[in-house]
């Protein structure tokens, strides 16, 4: 076909270009063929006959591999918890029969995603994971790193596994856990389950079968209301709080559409309940467990609090285009939803601030369109950041409220050194009394800022703290914690006669206030008799106390290292964030362990077992591989390092020098990996002396003057010595 003539780069042709780069981002499970030598791209079955294909693909294109036979997904909800158990297989339908390449896996995870387990088979040998202490440095030098793990936006983990044949089949089982979103009284999971066209086999007949088992459990022994799903669910059971469903399909393409599904937990009024558990076998602590529950309920004529709002948003240069311009669309967005009662300010900051106006606005229409204009024409994102000064500024500003609740709004994209100082200044207010009641809440954007000290500050403040990995998703995860840390119907919770416990650990330990946009849950242990009932207190919005008395009743069945396990590991990393406290940190560890979520003191490994041993190689092979030590690195890893599944603690560096988010350093191939790829191309010839030749042209690393040295010596060496000898100097 005649080639269209070029256009300009306009604005709707970026666009379009991005939607064609969005459209091949994972939106399931995935597995990708990774190929570095074109050449060996072909039907396993069918040889074409291609002609040879020169060149190299740097960095290596990936090719999605097409899934056979039955996809299964089982899933469990409870509270506002799901787990989620995925299975498929994928056939290496486009690398020839007598070669290998690695495999790229791709987990896109829902709403606050965490990876708990992989299970990988391959012919000849399967992967299981484990999460080991990150301290142990002795078995990390054990491990290759090989297995190049890592987020994409912060939803979806991709990871590697080594060497697999052309037309080999890929079985993966893949855990993981994700959060339901809460809206009205209603609970929604969305499951990543979209798959492309492309990876539907073609050319023969292939069953395709797709089955989705779910579990859902209330945990409150509430009625469930189902209100829509996204697939034709089978009832298989029901009983109070409880309910099972069954989808099993013959389909002719994998399904299209992510798997969705919305219940109600029917109450007009605000309920809640205790749940008490024991111990597991073998568990860290030996104490108790509880968790409470508070959810607001359909009751419109619980009012929410009036409120006073200070919006602190960092416009140092890292924020430049997109991450401010959403910012600051969520902003706008956030300030639309405030009520003509309620009051607002707005402080900018770098090195700097600069404040909106020197008085709390009333929400009208025309103070919020200023807001808009000075936003739009007075703000550009430059310089540094300083989070204390605009800080302080904002305590100042609502120090003299009275019948309503003040919010201080924070957005930041980076790490600042007098983090724990802040968290200090904020605590010594807070505990030194006044009349005000503040509340902080918390917005990350990208990961160069500290999670842990955000998150801190807002449970400090009795607040809530959410992140943004990406500049498109900012403006509607800022508009969802807006309305969450803004519509609060009960403050000041407290939980009476927990102190005659003989121990007590409350996670947060700052109970945060209950609002419409999602129920509380507060967990921990105890040791001791746990009262029954427990009497929970409040203040309503018109400053009337409120108190429920809440059942407590022991469980058995219900996963509680499932449905709290994540809260509390980021809860209690950032208290070890905080103090310092090593034996903290070790507790959270070996809970991450225990429960098979990940922390910033555990990593994940794939260990490796093999089904049956090859046949031995000849004598002449053996002898080249144990006189070449470098060499031995190609043998397959029994123990492949995926490394830390967190986001760590911030990058003061990356901050400093106003690295925007998002951005991610290209992390080229190690030498030692070049060398030991160019080497493995020479081995099939080993006997021959051109095998060298064929080494300083495939090793890109050496200059002319390196590759001329090293052909005049490889006249003068044995093969294997000259290998050696290139090593050395390469190195």
């Amino acid at each position: 076909m005649t080639p269209a003539a070029t256009a300009a780069m306009t604005r709707s042709m970026s666009a379009k270009s991005s939607d064609v780069a969005e459209s091949y981002f994972p939106t399931a499970v995935m597995a990708y063929a990774v190929v570095s030598e074109p050449e060996l791209v072909e039907n396993p079955d069918v040889p074409s006959y291609q002609p040879y294909v020169h060149g190299r693909c740097e960095p290596p294109a990936l090719i999605p591999l097409q899934m056979h036979g039955v996809v299964t997904m089982e899933i469990d909800c409870c509270l506002d918890h799901a787990n989620v158990c995925f299975s498929g297989a994928w056939r290496v339908h486009c690398i020839k029969g007598n070669s290998k390449c690695d495999v790229r896996i791709a987990v896109p995870m829902g709403e606050q995603g965490s990876l708990l387990g992989v299970e990988v088979d391959v012919p000849g040998r399967s992967y299981h994971s484990q999460l080991i202490e990150a301290e142990d440095a002795n078995y990390k030098e054990k491990v290759s790193k090989g297995g190049n793990g890592r987020f994409m936006r912060g939803s979806v983990y991709t990871f590697k596994i080594p060497q697999v044949e052309g037309g080999a089949t890929v079985s993966i089982k893949v855990i993981w856990s994700q959060k339901l979103l809460y809206h009205e009284g209603q609970f929604s999971l969305n499951v990543p389950f979209s798959f492309p066209a492309f990876v539907n086999p073609v050319g023969k007949k292939i069953s395709k079968r797709e089955k989705i088992l779910l579990n859902v459990s209330s945990g409150v022994g509430k009625e469930i209301l189902c209100k829509s799903t996204s697939h034709a669910l089978k009832e298989l059971r029901r009983e109070v709080g409880k309910m099972g469903f069954l989808y099993d399909a013959e389909v002719l393409t994998w399904s299209s559409a992510d798997f969705s599904f919305s219940y109600n937990v029917y109450s007009k009024d605000l309920f809640g309940g205790v749940l008490l558990q024991s111990p597991l076998l073998r568990d860290i602590d030996d104490r108790q467990m509880f968790c409470f529950y508070l959810f607001p309920g359909n009751n419109q004529s619980m009012k929410a609090f009036r409120k006073e709002v200070i919006f602190i948003i960092d416009i140092s240069r890292s924020m430049k285009g997109g991450p401010f311009e959403s910012a600051k669309n969520g902003l706008l967005s956030s300030l639309q939803k405030l009520n003509p009662e309620d009051s607002f300010n707005i402080i900018a900051f770098n090195v700097e601030t600069y404040l909106f106006s020197s008085v709390m606005e009333q929400a009208t229409e025309e103070a919020i369109i200023e807001a808009t204009r000075w936003l739009n024409d007075k703000l550009t994102a430059d310089g540094g950041t300083n989070i204390l000064v605009p800080l302080k500024q904002a305590i100042k500003l609502l120090a003299e409220t009275t019948n309503s609740i003040p919010v201080i709004f924070l957005i930041t994209d980076g790490a600042v050194e007098d983090e724990r100082d802040i968290c200090n200044f904020v605590k010594g207010y807070l505990t030194s009394g006044g009349s005000i009641s503040l509340r902080i809440s918390t917005f990350g954007i990208g990961t160069y800022c500290n999670h842990h000290f955000l998150r801190m500050l807002a449970q400090i403040g009795r607040g809530h703290f959410d992140t943004a990995y990406d500049a498109d998703s900012v403006d509607f995860r800022m508009q969802k914690l807006f309305t969450t840390a803004s519509s609060i119907i009960l403050a000041d919770i407290t939980v009476d006669a927990l102190e005659h416990l003989d121990s007590l650990e409350l996670l947060p330990f700052c109970i945060p206030d209950l609002s419409r946009g999602s129920p509380l849950i507060v967990s921990g242990r105890y040791s001791g008799n746990f009262p029954d009932p427990v009497k929970i207190s409040g203040t309503l919005a018109d400053m009337r106390k409120f108190t429920i008395d809440l059942k407590a009743q022991k469980t058995k069945d219900l996963p509680f290292d499932r449905v709290v396990g994540r809260r509390q590991i980021d809860l209690l990393t950032a208290n070890a964030w905080l103090s310092g406290s090593k034996e903290l940190e070790q507790k959270v560890a070996k809970m991450s362990i225990q429960t098979g979520f990940p922390s910033e003191y555990t990593l994940m490994v794939l260990h490796q077992t093999l089904k049956d041993e090859k046949a031995p190689e000849t004598i002449l092979i053996q002898d080249v591989f144990n006189k070449i030590n470098p060499l031995k690195k190609m043998d397959l890893p029994k123990t492949i390092m995926l490394g830390n599944l967190c986001v760590g603690f911030g990058n003061l560096t990356a901050t400093a020098e106003n690295i925007p988010p998002g951005t991610e350093e290209t992390k080229s191939s190690e030498a030692a990996e070049m060398l030991v790829k160019a080497a493995s191309n020479c081995c099939g010839r080993v006997a021959d002396r051109c095998c060298c030749m064929c080494f300083i042209q495939t090793c890109s690393y050496m200059n002319n003057q390196c590759a001329i040295i090293l052909s005049q010596l490889c006249a003068a060496l044995a093969c294997v010595e000259c290998i050696n000898c290139c090593i050395e100097l390469c190195e």
